[in-house]
């Protein structure tokens, strides 16, 4: 997958300029603040001290979230567009599935923390959600992914693919994976790539001999 053309689908999609507001004064005739005595100029505006900066209610672990800053500026349109090309999930069950593992604890998932903050901790998502929907949208990510990980299976185990045509499938399952991981701010090394790619080949192996045995074993039955 070429990470320079994904970059410009998600990153540079972000880029924003500000819309500078009109200044609606409304003019001032100098002779309704003259004076009495036709001195002119009215008195001069008070003196108000600026107010006192409110304290956030956003919480700390949350002010410092640093996930998916590479998407500053992101819409949701755009990156729901690019991952529904590859994957089955969508933006949402994508940015929520991250959180519910960041903001895990020894008790669950601090779901409300999650819904309450989510337009401070993903850029692309702008609308709260309650507990319940980011339930809901942890769920659909978990059936989805057992769901494409039957099929996958299947495929590999059924004797549709060849082991060349498997490995493609992997390679471009992997780049596609590594490429989110990016984004969401994961520095992964090359060691920890080759490791990683190294335990998926093994475990491919395993099935597709597996998958021989098993299918031998049913020519000898008949």
């Amino acid at each position: 997958m070429n990470d320079d053309g994904a970059d410009a689908g998600l990153e540079a999609e972000g880029a924003r300029t500000d819309a500078t507001e009109n200044d609606d004064r409304d003019a001032v005739d100098p002779g309704d603040d003259a004076d009495a005595d036709g001195s002119g100029g009215g008195d001069p505006m008070p003196n108000v001290p600026d107010p006192e900066p409110e304290e956030s209610d956003v919480p700390e672990d949350v002010q410092k979230y640093a996930r998916f800053t590479k998407m500053d500026g992101a819409q949701y349109e755009r990156v729901n567009e690019f991952l529904r090309d590859r994957t089955y999930i969508t933006a949402r069950e994508w940015a929520i599935a991250r959180l519910c593992s960041d903001f895990r604890t020894e008790t669950g998932v601090e779901m409300t923390k999650i819904g309450e903050n989510l337009p401070e901790l993903v850029p692309f998502m702008t609308d709260t959600y309650t507990p319940q929907a980011v339930n809901q949208a942890r769920a659909s990510f978990e059936e989805k992914v057992r769901m494409a990980g039957a099929t996958f299976l299947y495929g590999a185990m059924c004797d549709f693919f060849t082991a060349e045509e498997l490995d493609d499938v992997m390679y471009e399952s992997t780049e596609v994976a590594k490429f989110l991981l990016e984004v969401e701010g994961v520095d992964l090394s090359v060691d920890e790539e080759l490791e990683a790619e190294e335990r998926i080949s093994t475990v491919m192996r395993e099935v597709r001999e597996a998958s021989e045995e098993l299918r031998d074993r049913e020519t000898d039955e008949e």
